[in-house]
């Protein structure tokens, strides 16, 4: 019975995005697009030319993404995100802000142009791993390395191989190798990625380059010159704060934000908190560390609601089209 309730789920949502989508196409929800109001913070992450999601479920591609601009410049009013936490409303449309997480160099290679196309602004949240000599996250690293790895391999004692999802699975444990590195500090995942080796082959790349590199400390400036874009922190190493120990906390929070500074020569005063992760020693080690607008994904403290330094935003969903997509916005929620 609960296979049975499940793949009636499945067809009811996706007979619901296909009937959106075609009320969409023809004008059907333009009165509903027109008339809302109210605000959300957006999250995007990767941007790329094609098979966006062979390597990153959160990517798009750029045509989508310019749909997506498209649909904000006809139906909302997009605001940076000092003005959408100040809120410096349009009272007459839906409001959004726009943000785009991980530091990828695809950011500055196709975002940016698209904003300055449709003068639109939104905030960059920056890692800072090129400072250590870096040019890919650890998690990106792992993804890519999931197709051209090993089938199984050791590591740290435990034997991990490589399922029919190209993921890899604990023999020990049972749990992926991204949960095991994800409650590690980055000595751990830097290990790992010694072991692995690269994860791009010298034949492919400059061919998947848009899915993993990350942003130079010039691009970041480049960026942030161009009066549209907002460069916040997301970390130094990508790391999980709610995981790491507060000492290592303090050192990212305050690290992160002076590579970022040094780069941009502006005061950096915004996070973004990797994974949308966090706990009490996080916030106040951010407050600490000078930062004044801090972002999660969704609240996890019920007093977190009562910050004023706080804002939740919401992921952009990859897999569906744009109008339910933009329906999604508006109502704060998926099918």
């Amino acid at each position: 019975m609960g296979i049975v309730k499940k793949i009636s789920s499945k067809l009811t949502r996706q007979f619901k995005y296909l009937r959106r989508k075609l009320a969409g196409r023809i004008g059907l929800l333009d009165t509903f697009f027109r008339s809302a109001r109210g605000n959300r913070i957006l999250i995007y992450h990767g941007v790329c030319q094609k098979e966006h999601t062979k390597f990153n479920t959160l990517f798009i591609t750029e045509k989508m993404f310019e749909e997506h601009l498209q649909f904000y410049k006809k139906y909302f009013h997009v605001l940076s995100l000092d003005d959408f936490f100040n809120k410096r409303f349009n009272s007459e449309k839906f409001n959004i802000c726009l943000t785009f997480d991980d530091g990828f160099a695809n950011n500055y290679k196709y975002v940016l142009p698209l904003l300055e196309k449709y003068q639109m602004p939104a905030t960059f949240f920056v890692t800072a791993v090129r400072k250590e000599g870096y040019n890919i996250l650890w998690n990106d690293f792992l993804a890519i390395s999931s197709f051209s790895g090993p089938k199984t391999f050791v590591f740290e004692d435990e034997v991990f191989h490589k399922n029919k999802h190209k993921t890899y699975i604990s023999s020990k444990t049972k749990k992926t190798l991204s949960e095991t590195l994800r409650a590690q500090g980055f000595d751990k995942k830097k290990q790992l990625m010694e072991l692995l080796g690269p994860a791009e082959t010298p034949e492919n790349a400059f061919e998947i380059e848009d899915y993993w590199l990350q942003m130079t400390a010039e691009e970041i400036k480049q960026s942030a010159a161009s009066g549209l874009i907002t460069i916040g922190s997301h970390g130094f190493y990508h790391n999980d704060l709610a995981k790491i120990p507060t000492s290592d906390i303090a050192w990212e929070l305050n690290a992160s934000r002076s590579y970022l500074e040094d780069a941009i020569q502006k005061p950096v005063t915004q996070i973004a908190f990797p994974y949308g992760s966090y706990a009490a020693e996080t916030i106040s080690e951010a407050g600490k560390a000078g930062y004044e607008q801090l972002y999660a994904t969704e609240f996890i403290h019920p007093e977190d609601h009562n910050n004023n330094q706080m804002r939740e935003r919401m992921g952009v969903n990859p897999f569906i089209t744009t109008h339910n997509q933009m329906y999604a916005i508006i109502k704060g929620k998926y099918d």
